[in-house]
């Protein structure tokens, strides 16, 4: 198939069959379009719409975003995982207010100077929001040019990054670059699925090796498997006589960065002694609730939440840090991470399965 075919087929797929009632493609704006393609990146579209539609609601445009506290694009990012996304957008804003007069660049190399936007999101937004010719690779266009043309191996590895690059240059047209970027995107979240493509009702089934051969299930390669290690941590649920739960902020970087969460603690702690140490907390009972297990990207964690609560009237805090006093019902502006936003609603509920209690 020559490069125009490819293009023309899909462009005419595209027009019957494609998406275009999203939300930012109702109004195809740089700011719009950055925000959406950051918070689909590896996040459904069912998933990000509802998001989307209220992250731009509270922060319509990048000054907006920019003024915005930390606190508050954490919270609205809560539930969709991935924070350093919503990190790295909130310091980009400051910096196109600041650098670019409010405005996103308008070159690849400009975009991708900033936090947070890699080559195919630069080239998306411009595509997109901008109408130059700019190709774009991420997953779902990963899958439909690996399984097209038979390219081997996982797309992580440098070597097939590459040549899936000149691919997606090779097929971006001159012409509707907007339309195919698009199209090529749809292709693969709705037909080039990852499990059970349609390919029957594909545009370019006819000259696609992965189809012809029966081998759609190998294309893209896997990233190969390793065991992801096992970590353990303590949640302190810690109760005053008000009914409110003592919750930390995380440090700025790293796992859940400038999140707010349970005191933590080792296994190897005594939670009584620490925190009476840390804070001079005094116990007055404490119950054990099931663990909870939850998977990042390089390892697991088991979380042993433990709800604590205190003796007497206290309203004191660790000074060592930033912390507060917070009823598990009430209306909480903040950014969670889902564990915390589960074992918070679990205690409005009272739903949290009890191992001990002592």
């Amino acid at each position: 198939m020559l490069d125009d075919q490819f293009s023309d087929r899909l462009l005419v797929w595209f027009s019957q069959h494609g998406r275009h009632d999203l939300p930012w493609q109702l109004e195809r704006t740089p700011y719009r379009v950055w925000v959406s393609e950051i918070m689909l990146q590896q996040t459904q579209v069912t998933t990000v719409i509802p998001y989307f539609n209220r992250f731009i609601e509270s922060f319509p445009d990048v000054a907006t975003l920019a003024k915005a506290k930390r606190d508050e694009v954490l919270h609205h990012w809560t539930g969709l995982g991935y924070y350093a996304r919503a990190r790295n957008m909130h310091k980009a804003a400051g910096i196109i207010v600041d650098q670019y007069k409010g405005q996103l660049p308008f070159t690849v190399e400009g975009l991708m100077s900033l936090p947070g936007i890699g080559r195919s999101t630069a080239g998306a937004i411009l595509s997109l929001a901008c109408e130059q010719r700019k190709a774009i690779l991420d997953g779902n266009v990963k899958r439909v040019l690996s399984r097209y043309y038979g390219v081997e191996g996982w797309p992580g590895r440098k070597d097939v990054e590459s040549t899936l690059w000149s691919y997606a240059e090779q097929h971006t047209p001159h012409k509707c670059s907007s339309d195919y970027t698009q199209a090529i995107m749809d292709l693969g979240a709705t037909l080039c699925t990852r499990r059970n493509p349609d390919c029957e009702h594909c545009p370019l089934n006819d000259d696609c090796f992965a189809f012809k051969t029966a081998r759609q299930h190998d294309f893209p390669g896997s990233k190969p498997k390793v065991k992801l290690p096992h970590r353990e941590t303590i949640f302190a649920i810690i109760e005053n006589s008000r009914g409110e739960i003592l919750l930390e902020q995380r440090p700025p970087a790293g796992i859940w960065g400038g999140l707010w969460c349970f005191p933590e603690f080792s296994g190897e702690q005594s939670v009584e002694s620490s925190l009476a140490q840390q804070y001079g907390y005094t116990i007055e009972n404490k119950i054990e609730y099931k663990s909870v297990k939850h998977t990042f990207s390089h390892f697991q964690l088991l979380i042993k939440p433990v709800h604590i609560r205190l003796k007497g009237q206290t309203n004191k805090l660790n000074d060592a840090k930033l912390s507060i006093w917070l009823k598990p019902d009430g209306d909480r502006k903040l950014g969670f991470p889902a564990p915390v936003v589960s074992i918070l609603e679990d205690l409005n509920n009272s739903k949290r399965t009890v191992l001990n209690e002592s």
